[in-house]
């Protein structure tokens, strides 16, 4: 697999500015195994992973892949939830030239195959069962439509013909046979689809100079030491969860504790026992601590920083979360494509921290464009889509990403995003495509027009409201709507949780809907049915 957008010109800059070391991702778990053999590299559901441990179970698995006939360049899907086998895959892939591509778990069947097929993946890790979903099932009833996919490891015992467990697979494989071969920083090391304004995934490449830019430059802006213990609930499917609880941990050489099921409760006490100090997650898991009845009964004085994005994060949630959790606290804006363009640090002001998304960090650069679209660029911008028919509409000419999002940028240049082009709905800090939804939704029988817009929440920071116009005679409820799609195996977050009948939609005068007056319907409507 080979980057679809990155001129030698590119890579020349970042190799000359410092930016890019060559570094392979992987190398720093061998590192720290080789440093600190006994040191406690991943605990998980009590479980606790040494470095030494850690790095031959990665060892292991790479070695099982080359015997499955996994080659440099290839991809190894994975939907796992945060268990340290996520790790051990992650790496493993990398550390043969492989390609790893996480999916993550609340993907449903139609994700699911899109993603598989488009990536030609011939190698699949799942769990077994995980909040009450059999993934290996699921896997068998889409599997005619993977010509590719050859080998399908379970965590977990395995149920269906065909499936190995993780243990079996892992146990197969020879570290003294492993071939590590001839890679380079330059190789895509991550493919992560990512949901926009289309209705299939976008896969976003990476390779390991960008991946390994951006975990330095945290490090850097907040100040990490070997000291801090992190604490990862974000799903290590999505970039923040690939990048903070995967990959920068073993740089630091230092613990990571991960939580598989959100719960505040929970949360509290992991980050107490484990003295947990650096923690990125989108806004409702930060709403989830500081609200939690139990708070003032643990110790979470350890914290010292919480980078909160993913989703809109209000102004007065960073002065209560600083307060209550004692701890930096601080907005930040990303993507898949550009994990962190501006962020704030104990540097800022709490005014900046609480009402911006921060400034720009080390060499990324920001811009905002005539019609208010926020454009970014830097050394860990990614290396264009494996689709690369979407590149031309997400770079300009000159090279800026296009993010999609309105913004500006104050005079002490500060960024503030104040909305969006791109028709999403940011569940959790989760994009969700409108337009997905509403193509579904328009085949339904009792629906003459619907459109998909986002309602706010003060937990997730948006649900999913559906604003329909029925057929003539006909109505419809949203438990019709749920079940419409819950046949066509949509993923759970996807699903309408709010519906609104009107008796038109609003247009423009070239006919386009004005999703802005609905937006402010599903704000200012109580009732919904």
């Amino acid at each position: 697999m080979k980057p679809t957008r990155l001129d030698p010109q590119r890579r020349l800059d970042h190799t000359r500015s410092g930016a890019w070391t060559g570094t392979l991702v992987d190398s720093h778990l061998t590192a720290a195994a080789t440093a600190t053999p006994g040191r406690v590299a991943v605990i998980d559901r009590d479980r606790c992973w040494s470095y030494a441990d850690l790095d031959r179970a990665v060892d292991r698995f790479a070695a099982a892949l080359q015997a499955q006939g996994v080659a440099a360049g290839e991809v190894v899907s994975w939907i796992l939830p945060n268990w340290a086998e996520a790790i051990v895959v992650h790496l493993a892939a990398l550390r043969i030239g492989a390609v790893s591509n996480p999916i993550i778990p609340i993907y449903r069947h139609r994700e699911t195959a899109f993603i598989l097929r488009q990536a030609r993946t011939s190698v699949l890790v799942v769990p077994g069962v995980f909040r009450r979903f059999d993934y290996p099932a699921m896997v068998e009833e889409i599997r005619a439509g993977l010509p590719d996919l050859t080998t399908v490891v379970v965590v977990g015992e395995p149920a269906h013909e065909g499936h190995v467990s993780f243990e079996k697979f892992l146990a197969g494989g020879d570290p003294e046979a492993l071939r590590r071969g001839s890679r380079d920083a330059g190789d895509v090391a991550l493919l992560l689809y990512t949901s926009g304004t289309v209705a299939a995934p976008k896969g976003a490449l990476h390779n390991h100079d960008t991946l390994d830019y951006e975990n330095r430059s945290i490090i850097n802006f907040f100040g990490l030491t070997g000291s801090d213990v992190v604490f990862m609930p974000s799903p290590v499917g999505h970039i923040i969860g690939v990048l903070y609880g995967l990959q920068l941990p073993f740089m630091l050489g230092t613990t990571v504790v991960l939580l598989d099921v959100w719960e505040p409760g929970r949360a509290l006490e992991l980050i107490e026992r484990h003295a947990c100090s650096f923690v990125v997650a989108a806004t409702p898991f930060l709403l989830g601590l500081v609200q939690h009845p139990a708070l003032a009964d643990h110790d979470v004085s350890s914290l010292r920083v919480f980078a909160c994005g993913g989703a809109d994060v209000p102004p007065e949630l960073v002065r209560s979360a600083t307060t209550a959790l004692g701890c930096m606290v601080s907005r930040g804006y990303g993507s898949t494509e550009f994990p962190t363009a501006s962020a704030c640090n104990d540097s800022d002001d709490l005014g900046k921290r609480a009402t911006t998304d921060g400034r720009p960090i080390a060499a990324a650069e920001v811009r905002v464009a005539e019609d208010g679209e926020l454009h970014v660029r830097g050394p860990e911008l990614f290396l264009g889509y494996l689709d690369s028919s979407l590149n031309d509409d997400a770079f300009t000419a000159d090279g800026w990403f296009r993010t999609g999002d309105l913004a500006r940028i104050d005079a002490d240049g500060y960024v503030e995003i104040t909305g969006r082009q791109k028709d999403i709905i940011i569940r959790s800090g989760e994009n969700i495509s409108a337009k997905e939804i509403e193509d579904q939704l328009f085949e339904h029988p009792q629906v003459a027009e619907v459109a998909i817009v986002s309602s706010p929440d003060p937990v997730v920071g948006e649900r999913v409201c559906a604003v329909v116009v029925p057929r003539p005679g006909r109505s419809v409820t949203l438990g019709e709507l749920v079940a419409w799609l819950e046949a066509r195996r949509m993923a759970r977050q996807k699903l309408p949780e709010r519906l609104l009948l009107v008796d038109e939609l609003p247009r423009n005068a070239s006919g386009k809907i004005q999703k802005f007056k609905l937006r402010e319907l599903a704000r200012t409507t109580t009732t919904a049915r």
